[in-house]
C-alpha cells in the first residue's frame, strides 16, 4: 500500500509544482508576441508589497482526490468498506491537493498606484521581477487586448 501511495504522490507533486504562473513585468504569453498594446505614461505614487495566490484549486483538488481515492480504495475489506475508504480518501486527498496548490501558487507581488500624465489614477499588481519606486516615471501597458496589464520603467 505504501508503494502505491508513493507512486501516486509523485505525479501529484509534479503536477502541483507547475501551478505557480509567472506574473512579472517581463513574462509574456506566446500569444502576446506581436500584439499592439495601448501605453500610457505616468508616475508611481504608491507601492506596496502584496501576496498573489490562486483562488481556484481545481487542478490540486482533482489530482489530490484521484490520488486519495486510489489510496483509500486499498483499505482492506470488500464492498462497502472499500468504497468508504475510496470516498474518504478522495475527500481528504482533494482537500490536501487544494491546500497544496494554493500554497504552491502563492507569490510575492507589488501593487502600484500610478498617476497618469493624461489624468486619472490606475493600479497594476504584478510580480517582483521589476520593482519600481515612488516618484519613478513609468509606462502602463493596457490589458485591453486580453493580455494582462503591466507597468514598466519609462
Amino acid at each position: 500500500m505504501i508503494k502505491w501511495s508513493l507512486i501516486l504522490l509523485f505525479p501529484l507533486s509534479m503536477l502541483l509544482s507547475a501551478c505557480a504562473g509567472e506574473i512579472g513585468a517581463n513574462t509574456y504569453e506566446t500569444s502576446a508576441a506581436g500584439q499592439v498594446n495601448n501605453a500610457k505614461i505616468g508616475t508611481i505614487i504608491s507601492v506596496r508589497q502584496v501576496k498573489v495566490a490562486t483562488s481556484e484549486g481545481t487542478v490540486g483538488s482533482l489530482a489530490g482526490g484521484l490520488a486519495g481515492g486510489a489510496a483509500g480504495s486499498m483499505v482492506s475489506g470488500k464492498g462497502p468498506v472499500s468504497m468508504i475508504g475510496a470516498v474518504g480518501g478522495a475527500l481528504l486527498g482533494g482537500m490536501a491537493g487544494n491546500a497544496a496548490q494554493n500554497k504552491l501558487s502563492e507569490q510575492t507581488g507589488y501593487e502600484y498606484v500610478i498617476k497618469l500624465d493624461s489624468g486619472g489614477v490606475v493600479t497594476v499588481t504584478q510580480g517582483g521581477d521589476t520593482v519600481l519606486a515612488v516618484g519613478q516615471k513609468c509606462i502602463v501597458l493596457d490589458s485591453s487586448r486580453g493580455e494582462r496589464g503591466r507597468v514598466i520603467p519609462y
